[in-house]
This record gives C-alpha cells, sequence and structure tokens, in this order.
C-alpha cells in the first residue's frame, strides 16, 4: 500500500515532510486534511494502529483546539467522543499524518516515518 499523508497545504511542517519523502523518492498519496476530514472509522482506525494516546492526534497548536478550550475538556470527555469531536473538523487533527499498512504516525519525525516505511 502506498502511504497516505493528511497533511495542511499551508502548514510548514507538513511542507517539511512532503519535501522528505520527494527526496527519498518515496511515492505518497496526498489528503488535504481541512478539504477531507477523516472519518470516526478511519480516526478510530489509526488510532489504534498507532499505539499512542489519542491525544497525541490532535493538533494541541492549533487556533480551534485553543479556541475551543480543548486542554481542559479533553480529560473529561470519552475516547468514542474524543474521536467524534476530531471526525468534525479537519484542522483539529495534528498533521502531517502519514498513514501506511506497517503504521500511523502523527507529526512529523524523520526516525518515525523512516521506520513506518521501512516496514
Amino acid at each position: 500500500m502506498t502511504p497516505t499523508v493528511l497533511y495542511y497545504a499551508k502548514c510548514s511542517t507538513c511542507q517539511k515532510a512532503l519535501k522528505w519523502l520527494e527526496e527519498k523518492g518515496i511515492a505518497y498519496e496526498g489528503r488535504p486534511v481541512k478539504e477531507e476530514n477523516p472519518s470516526v472509522d478511519e480516526l478510530r482506525s489509526w488510532h489504534e494502529k498507532s499505539g499512542l494516546p489519542l491525544k497525541r492526534f490532535f493538533n494541541t497548536s492549533g487556533l480551534l483546539y485553543k479556541e475551543m478550550g480543548l486542554k481542559d475538556k479533553l480529560s473529561h470527555m470519552s475516547e468514542e467522543e474524543q474521536l467524534a469531536l476530531l471526525a468534525t473538523d479537519g484542522m483539529l487533527v495534528k498533521r502531517p499524518l502519514l498513514v501506511s499498512d506497517a503504521g500511523v504516525f502523527p507529526g512529523f519525525k524523520e526516525s518515525a516515518w523512516e521506520e513506518i516505511i521501512a516496514k
């Protein structure tokens, strides 16, 4: 499976990640997260596959996250409520988000992406 990268075009980290993939000659499918927000089912599957806490899938530095006061609200929400909230707006989702058969990783960390892509 070709890895999919959920990205936001104006995000400098996303631009860096996509450039890194291109420089390595790694084929990927790009998916603009704002226009093609992930569904609850996709998010649930990716969260399970990642093995990471669900909070890692939130764009905690994003304007919408801060405006909604989610820093204080997430701990009082169930996992299903958090997934439903993430599915409402792509700007809440941590990006870039690498999704492949071998793993899922929110954010860009070269070593983590290399490990997932190498599998």
